[in-house]
């Protein structure tokens, strides 16, 4: 349970992150945990695809960090187009 607590409040970070990153407001506390926790599963998972392991906290939180600016990133495109 307490993993999950963590992932969570880690998600949230990261994602509050990459929405000033990307100089914007984000998309709320829930929208920024949401692309906190897909982002950094996402950046994880090309991280591994490309051959980027790492054992440090660093470079997996870089990671996911990568992942969900890239991902807020890909969100705010896609509205600006449909708007």
């Amino acid at each position: 349970m307490g993993y999950w607590l963590w992932f969570l409040f880690i998600g949230g970070v990261i994602g509050w992150l990459a929405g000033l990153i990307t100089r914007g407001r984000g998309f709320g506390i829930f929208g920024d945990i949401v692309v906190g926790i897909v982002g950094a599963m996402i950046g994880g998972w090309i991280a591994r695809v490309i051959g980027l392991s790492t054992i440090s906290s660093v470079g997996v939180f870089l990671a996911a960090l990568a992942g969900a600016v890239v991902l807020v990133g890909l969100t705010r495109f896609v509205k600006r187009l449909s708007a």
